[in-house]
């Protein structure tokens, strides 16, 4: 492990507070300006704050990654990137899950209620009172809970990627590559869209590669965006095969919630672990305390590719 990402592991892990991000863009700044890079932070929606290094307007490709951390969660977030259905499925059960146990507990309420000498109308408003705030607290835990400690995958290993490249690029190719550092893209990619909303003019035949989840699996996927076909031969070339990765690139069929879908170019990356049984591409542990795999091959990987990308555009 690089002192940089040891760096990142000790002191920025947890990036949720606005102290704590406040500190990693700090941090950030200090870091670009280190590997000749200019810098600077652009505001958005929701009080985001996205870090903006390089040029993006001019860069021949703008390397991405989203820096908030998660609330930790009882659950994970489950993705199956090829088998949409059982995503579906998935999202679908949770939903049934969360909605059910307020209603039963609301129920169980009334049904203390209901051995008092209370108005059958007033328990059955104090039901419903109880139902609905039960909802709004499940809701407001998804959205704003506690942050995971644990964030190896999500997006730690992003992070680590666009830190790595920039630190790896030769100095003669880093006026042709941008990063971002989005914020907000665990409550809805608020970061990314803010962005892409300011600049959009100028971005629309851009190529954005998002890093997101990259350091759990040794299947690769890169999920394309149609617009960014006339890329597709020069990603191929620069994220050959190599050893135990044989990446895929996929723009139908195939659905990777992240902050590459903002864009008309972007190209989101991931790794994935593959069932035994059905060979189903999936991604679990993120969202929870048990996210802490970070593979180091992979993150070489990634960073390699994304070297080799830049001379070939």
């Amino acid at each position: 492990m690089t002192d940089e990402i040891k760096e990142l592991f000790e002191k920025h892990e947890v990036r949720k507070t606005r102290k704590q991000k406040s500190v990693f863009i700090e941090h950030m700044l200090g870091y670009a300006e280190k590997h000749g890079y200019k810098a600077h932070v652009e505001g958005g929606s929701l009080r985001s704050r996205n870090i903006v290094i390089g040029d993006p307007e001019s860069a021949k490709v703008t390397y991405t990654a989203h820096y908030d951390t998660c609330p930790r969660l009882p659950f994970p977030n489950f993705i199956t990137p090829k088998n949409i259905g059982i995503y579906l499925l998935y999202q679908l059960v949770l939903t049934v899950v969360l909605v059910a146990i307020p209603m039963l507990i609301g129920g169980f309420a009334g049904y203390l209620l209901g051995l008092t000498a209370l108005d059958e109308l007033v328990v059955g408003e104090l039901t419903f009172l109880v139902t609905y705030i039960m909802l709004i607290g499940e809701l407001a835990l998804i959205m704003v809970g506690p942050a995971n400690k644990h964030t190896a995958n999500d997006n730690t290993s992003g992070v680590a990627t666009l830190i790595e490249i920039m630190k790896e690029l030769p100095e003669e190719l880093r006026s042709d590559v941008a990063f971002i550092f989005f914020d907000l893209e665990e409550v809805g990619l608020v970061g990314s869209s803010s962005y892409y909303a300011k600049h959009k003019t100028k971005l629309a035949n851009k190529l954005i590669v998002n890093f997101d989840c990259v350091s759990d699996g040794k299947n690769i996927l890169f999920v394309m965006k149609k617009s960014a076909f006339p890329y597709e031969s020069a990603l191929k070339k620069a994220y050959s095969p190599e050893g135990e990765y044989a990446p895929e690139f996929l723009s139908r069929g195939v659905f990777y919630p992240s902050d590459q879908a903002k864009f008309p170019c972007g190209v989101g990356a991931c790794a994935l672990k593959k069932s035994k049984r059905f060979g189903i591409l999936y991604m679990n542990r993120i969202h929870t305390k048990r996210d802490t795999v970070f593979d180091e091959d992979n993150i070489s990987y990634f960073v390699s590719g994304a070297v080799k990308l830049v001379s070939l555009l």
